[in-house]
C-alpha cells in the first residue's frame, strides 16, 4: 500500500498560502489548529504527521523574506516532541514524526524523549534524523561555524547506534510488579550499554522502558552520497526531492540497491518524495486556486525565496535571465539546490520562471487537477517504482488537507493502492515495517 504523510505546520506549504482567503488566521503556535490537522489527517487514514524543526530564528539578515515567513523558517513554533505528546492524546492511529538533530543534541536525552513519546502514543513515534542543514544553528550551541559535513555524518551514525542500544536497555518483561514478592523489576532483564566511541561515551541503561515499537521509526532526508549511504544503512523511511519521475526512479533504485551490503531487505525502507497537491472538484477549480496563490507572490519575494532554496544570492541577476552556475558545495541543504538547478537547466528556465515553479511546490513535484487527475499522477509514480508514497504538501490550510482527504484519498482507495482502515495500533503495523528484536549484550548473556 502507498504510504502518505503531511506536515503539521498550519501556514500551508505555498509561500503565500497563509494569505489566501480560505487560510487560517492566528496560526502562530496554535494548538487547536494542530489538533484539527491531526484529526483530519487521521480521518484520511494517513500514515504520518510530520513536524520539521530547527534551532535558530532564520533569515533575519533578509528583511523581506523574514517578514513574509516561509514555512521552512519557523520563527516561532512548538518544540516538536512537546506538541506531538499533546497530539498523542487526541489521536489513536496516525504516526507522530519529528525532526531532531544529531549535531546539537545528546543521544541519551534524545533517546529518552522519543521513547517517552512512543509510550505516550502507544507505539506511534518516528524520528527524522538530521545533521543540521542551517549554519546559523551553530551559534546557539557555542560554535562560531557550522560543523563540517563529513564530521556531521560521522557523528550521526554513532549517535543513532547509541540511541538504538539505549532503546534495548530493558527487556519487555523487565517490570514484573510482583506484589507478593515485592519485586517491582527483574534485575536480570536490564543491561548497560557501555558505549565508548569517537563522539560519545554513554554507559546506560536508559531510564525509560523499551519503546512499544522496539525502536521508534527512523527517517532520514539526505540526498548527497553520504545521505544515501546512511539511509541504506540505518533508515526505515527517506524523504526525497525529485521533480521528474525518471529522476525519482533513478534515486529510488540507487538507494534501495545499496541496502544488500548492510544485510537489509529493500522493502524495509520507504522512500517518500515531496509533492504539492492542488486539487479541485474540477480541473478548472484546481487551476483557479493555483493562479490565485501565484498572484500573491511579488517578484522580489520570489527571488528572495529562490535565493534561499538555492543557497545563493540571485538578487543581482536579470530576472528574465538564466540561473547562474550552482554546482559548488554548500553547508546547508544541497538536495533542493541540486534539484532546482537541474530543473532550470533541463527546461531552460529563467530566474522568474524558476521561482514561479519552485514557490508553489517548495522545490517538489506538483500534482494538479481534479481527483482522478491527481490520483493518476500519484499512481503513476507509485506503480513506476519512483516512490513508496508521498510527503504531501498542502498549499492552503485547512482547505487543501480537507479537499485531499475528501477527494483524493477515496480515489486512491478505489484503486486499491491506499488503505481504507488502519492495519494495527502501532506505526510499524500501519506501515508494514518489522519490529526490531532486542539486541542483548554479550555481558548480559
Amino acid at each position: 500500500m502507498m504510504n502518505l504523510m503531511t506536515s503539521l505546520i498550519g501556514l500551508g506549504s505555498h509561500l503565500a498560502g497563509w494569505r489566501h482567503r480560505d487560510a487560517w488566521s492566528n496560526t502562530c503556535m496554535n494548538l487547536d489548529q494542530a489538533i484539527q490537522i491531526a484529526k483530519l489527517a487521521e480521518r484520511g487514514k494517513l500514515d504520518l504527521l510530520f513536524l520539521a524543526d530547527g534551532n535558530a530564528v532564520r533569515q533575519m539578515d533578509k528583511p523581506e523574506l523574514f517578514a513574509a515567513n516561509s514555512r521552512s523558517d519557523r520563527p516561532a513554533v512548538f518544540e516538536p516532541l512537546t506538541l506531538l505528546a499533546a497530539l498523542s492524546q487526541h489521536t489513536r492511529h496516525i504516526g507522530l514524526f519529528a525532526t531532531a538533530t544529531t549535531t546539537y543534541d545528546e543521544p541519551y536525552l534524545l533517546a529518552r524523549r522519543f521513547a517517552s513519546l512512543d509510550h505516550l502514543s502507544k507505539g506511534r513515534a518516528c524520528w527524522n534524523i538530521v545533521t543540521g542543514s542551517y549554519p546559523g544553528d551553530s551559534v546557539n550551541f557555542g560554535r562560531a561555524q557550522h560543523v563540517p559535513r563529513a564530521e556531521r555524518y560521522e557523528r550521526a551514525r554513532e549517535f543513532v547506534q547509541v540511541c538504538k542500544g539505549l532503546w534495548d536497555s530493558w527487556a519487555e518483561d523487565a517490570f514484573i510488579e510482583d506484589k507478593a514478592t515485592g519485586r517491582y523489576l527483574d534485575p536480570t532483564k536490564v543491561q548497560r550499554l557501555n558505549h565508548v566511541g569517537k563522539h560519545f561515551s554513554v554507559q546506560g541503561p536508559l531510564n525509560v522502558a523499551r519503546p512499544i515499537q522496539g525502536h521508534p521509526l527512523l527517517f532520514t532526508a539526505g540526498q548527497s552520497e553520504e545521505g544515501r549511504e546512511m539511509a541504506a544503512e540505518l533508515a526505515e523511511g527517506l524523504f526525497s526531492v525529485c521533480t521528474e519521475k525518471a529522476e525519482a526512479q533513478a534515486f529510488y533504485a540507487d538507494v534501495k540497491g545499496r541496502m544488500a551490503k548492510y544485510g537489509r531487505d529493500p522493502d524495509t525502507l520507504r522512500i517518500l518524495p515531496g509533492c504539492s497537491v492542488y486539487v479541485g472538484r474540477s480541473e478548472a477549480e484546481a487551476e483557479e486556486l493555483y493562479a490565485e496563490l501565484q498572484e500573491l507572490i511579488l517578484p522580489s519575494l520570489g527571488v528572495a525565496y529562490l535565493s534561499k532554496a538555492c543557497e545563493a544570492d540571485l538578487s543581482g541577476y536579470p530576472l528574465d535571465g538564466p540561473l547562474p552556475d550552482l554546482s559548488g558545495e554548500v553547508a546547508g541543504v544541497a538536495s533542493y539546490r541540486k534539484a532546482i538547478a537541474e530543473m532550470a537547466r533541463r527546461e531552460n528556465l529563467t530566474i522568474r520562471q524558476t521561482y514561479q515553479r519552485v514557490v508553489p511546490s517548495l522545490g517538489h513535484v506538483v500534482f494538479k487537477g481534479d481527483p482522478v487527475q491527481v490520483a493518476d499522477q500519484m499512481e503513476d509514480w507509485y506503480r513506476g517504482k519512483a516512490c513508496d508514497g508521498f510527503n504531501v504538501d498542502m498549499p492552503v490550510l485547512p482547505r487543501c488537507l480537507q479537499d485531499f482527504v475528501e477527494l483524493v484519498v477515496p480515489e486512491l482507495q478505489r484503486r486499491g493502492i491506499f488503505r481504507k482502515e488502519y492495519a494495527g495500533g502501532t506505526l510499524r503495523e500501519t506501515m508494514g515495517l518489522p519490529r526490531p528484536p532486542r539486541r542483548v549484550a554479550r555481558a548480559a548473556e
